[in-house]
């Protein structure tokens, strides 16, 4: 189906759901209208997650069309008054979760950059304009120029962003800077054609265009406090034309990002392709995606992927798993698993910390601790690994898993939620 069909049945369908909901007694008996907007909203209860997500983006996109006025708020309702609207999920959104950040950022800092036994500790500092004129200076690093010194980052390099808006949203703001640092350092004089194992197909080069573009998105996303999704694919990326340049353009692009969440309300309303409509989702989504892509170059360069906090691999895991339902391509194969009433456990053996995912109901809920139930299988790694295992960057047969129970139950939940 065109995205143009699918635009026009959204559209006369809140146009539909709207008349019946503001129509008065004397044109259609509210009986009638009670029923019919039931019936409509109980069929529509049966689509999973994601495609409830898509509804509640079409329907938006045709609101926002219309002029301001008593029309377009009957055509905002009209995904509450369906079921469309994603529900809350603490799971998600919680603070007591994202809280875990600012732990692991104040254990490790921000200044820091490791430097893996692969590679010698660079004695060129990477020219910012930090000591000398004001913060927007920052922002103008020429890419091509700074690589062209074969300087490295630094995290002088984010400096003039502390402004912040919540303690977990600023935590993960720096959690995200400081692996922008590490994935740059790392990739900064490597050949950009080099293969990518756990991204078959990709080149390091489309590994840094793919996190750059994330950035990107991100900045116009937050900065347009967009309600409904544009697509990244329609902003321009701006790159260099030299691949060997994309570290600096990565770097430029992350500093955009930060500065615009880190100025942001972490509560403040914005379009998500997740489970959190808000600002926050931002600051926790892109330190999972540069936390699994630093050890996808670390697995190309150096064969092994550095250690991964604890707390911040358990948080990841949990915004993974929240997000699991509003992504298509996963939602789809979870649902067509034929396993409903099996139980897969994840212990994190370093953390103690458990997750408990139920199949069934055409497709999953999880929980935190053991669900009360026993698992049909299970996985115990530390939490770092069972990240790594979620986003098939280690696969099930590495030795540092421990199984229990219905083996296959897990390689057909790997199998369903592959990337």
């Amino acid at each position: 189906m065109s995205d143009a069909l699918l635009s026009a049945l959204a559209d006369a369908l809140a146009e539909l759901v709207a008349t019946v909901d503001t129509s008065d007694g004397e044109v259609l008996d509210p009986d009638t209208a009670v029923s019919w907007l039931e019936g409509t909203s109980h069929t529509l209860s049966g689509l999973s997650p994601a495609d409830r997500h898509v509804l509640d983006g079409l329907v938006r996109q045709a609101a926002l069309r219309r002029p301001e006025g008593p029309r377009r708020d009957a055509l905002l309702r009209v995904p509450r008054h369906l079921g469309a609207t994603a529900p809350h999920r603490p799971e998600t959104a919680s603070r007591a979760a994202t809280a875990s950040l600012a732990a692991a950022a104040s254990r490790s800092g921000t200044a820091s950059r490791p430097v893996t036994a692969s590679r010698t500790a660079p004695t060129a500092a990477r020219p910012t304009a930090t000591t000398a004129a004001s913060s927007a200076a920052v922002h103008a690093v020429p890419s091509a120029a700074v690589h062209a010194a074969h300087a490295v980052p630094s995290a002088a390099d984010f400096a003039g962003f502390a402004v912040s808006s919540g303690a977990a949203h600023a935590a993960a703001c720096d959690a995200v800077a400081e692996r922008v640092l590490r994935f740059a350092d790392l990739v900064w004089d490597a050949d950009p054609a080099t293969p990518v194992p756990t991204c078959p197909g990709w080149t390091l080069a489309d590994l840094t265009r793919h996190l750059g573009a994330l950035h990107r998105w991100t900045e116009h996303l937050i900065r347009t406090r967009a309600a409904v999704r544009v697509r990244a694919g329609d902003l321009p990326l701006d790159l260099p034309g030299d691949p060997a340049a994309y570290a600096g353009w990565l770097m430029a692009g992350a500093k955009e990002a930060l500065a615009v969440l880190r100025a942001a309300d972490p509560d403040l309303p914005v379009w998500s392709p997740g489970a959190d409509p808000h600002a926050r989702y931002y600051s926790r989504w892109l330190l999972s995606e540069v936390i699994v892509h630093l050890a996808d170059a670390e697995l190309a360069l150096g064969g092994a992927a550095g250690p991964i906090d604890p707390r911040t691999a358990v948080d990841a895991m949990d915004h993974f798993l929240g997000d699991a339902p509003y992504i298509p391509w996963i939602a789809e194969p979870v649902a067509h698993l034929d396993r409903d009433g099996a139980v897969l456990r994840l212990t994190a053996r370093d953390t103690g910390d458990v997750r408990t995912l139920a199949l069934g109901g055409g497709g999953f809920t999880w929980t935190r601790g053991n669900g009360g139930t026993e698992p049909t299988g299970g996985v115990e790694a530390d939490a770092g690994e069972l990240l790594l295992l979620l986003h098939r960057r280690y696969g099930a047969d590495d030795r540092r898993f421990t199984h229990t129970g219905d083996r296959d139950l897990l390689d057909d939940w790997l199998a369903a939620t592959a990337l």
